[in-house]
């Protein structure tokens, strides 16, 4: 079984379309939990009908994601963002790949058709399988046992994907799925393209040469 674990906070734009290709996993026997962070609008309403389980947890992402591991009945964990999409066979494709490793994740792309966006998602995934280091846009799976081993996500405000590759690529070989995940782009449009871009590269590479999660947060705000 597959537990896909979801956490979001005022998600209601696009949860419900998340939702709908995961009815047909949950109709082979997977699991589908919502874990959300006190969200003020419809999202836990919109989401009731579709999922297995519904949590109510503190706000922060890996501390969202923990708590459905933890509450989680299958063997298999993905981590998927309440905006990207992910194909109603995919569970098939991560059965496989996790028949001959232990954790991967998925190629994404973009909502938008625009160039750029194109250009931004290749240059994520070129990265990511050179560096064996997935973001969370691209829908990591893990087997739960690896997961529970290394502690799960770590207990930090931002980058906490990036964190969790570095300490699952010490046990195991990431599987680079080339089948596409689709995130939305409307938050990268909402605050300007090429600003999210810069700000993005700057963390990383802060993050990189060790300045805390807790001073990167401050400045992504």
């Amino acid at each position: 079984m597959i537990s896909v674990i979801i956490p979001t906070l005022n998600e209601s734009y696009s949860i419900a379309k998340t939702l709908m290709p995961l009815q047909k996993w949950r109709v082979r026997g997977h699991q589908v939990i919502l874990v959300d962070a006190g969200s003020d609008d419809d999202t836990v309403e919109l989401a009731k009908n579709l999922v297995d389980k519904s949590i109510q947890s503190d706000k922060g992402r890996s501390v969202q994601m923990n708590l459905g591991a933890e509450q989680a009945d299958g063997d298999i964990l993905l981590f998927l963002h309440a905006d990207t999409l992910i194909d109603t066979s995919a569970d098939q494709l991560i059965v496989e790949a996790l028949s001959h490793t232990r954790w991967g994740r998925f190629k994404v792309r973009f909502s938008s058709n625009k160039l750029i966006f194109k250009i931004i998602a290749f240059m994520m995934n070129l990265r990511s399988c050179v560096t064996s280091v997935a973001t969370g846009d691209q829908a990591i799976f893990v087997h739960k046992s690896l997961f529970m081993k290394i502690g799960g996500f770590p207990d930090q405000v931002l980058m906490e994907d990036i964190q969790l590759s570095k300490n699952l690529k010490t046990h195991s070989k990431m599987c680079c799925l080339n089948n596409e995940v689709v995130t939305s782009s409307r938050r990268w449009e909402q605050y300007g393209i090429s600003r999210t871009i810069v700000l993005m590269w700057l963390l990383r590479l802060a993050y990189f040469i060790g300045v805390s999660p807790e001073k990167l947060k401050s400045r992504y705000r």
